[in-house]
């Protein structure tokens, strides 16, 4: 909190086009962690064509169903 009570009062002795800057910025600094933020949730596709070593083996259905039965395995594996 020590902080941010240097930081209003070097606000308050700029002048009111610095202040305004100094706003600016810092909406800008925000609106930037919300975006940061919302392209760590959206998903990557990295794992796209992961089984495609198995697309002549298997059909898509039974490749869902291998593929859940590879999870399951691993899962329980680890306990």
């Amino acid at each position: 909190m020590r902080e941010a009570k240097k930081l209003e009062d070097i606000i308050k002795e700029l002048p009111e086009d610095l202040i305004k800057e100094v706003e600016d910025f810092a909406l800008f600094l925000l609106e930037k962690r919300k975006r940061e933020e919302t392209e760590k949730k959206k998903p990557t596709l990295s794992w796209a064509g992961g089984l495609s070593e198995f697309k002549d083996k298997y059909t898509s259905v039974e490749l869902q169903h291998k593929a859940l039965e590879w999870m399951t395995e691993d899962v329980f594996d680890r306990h």
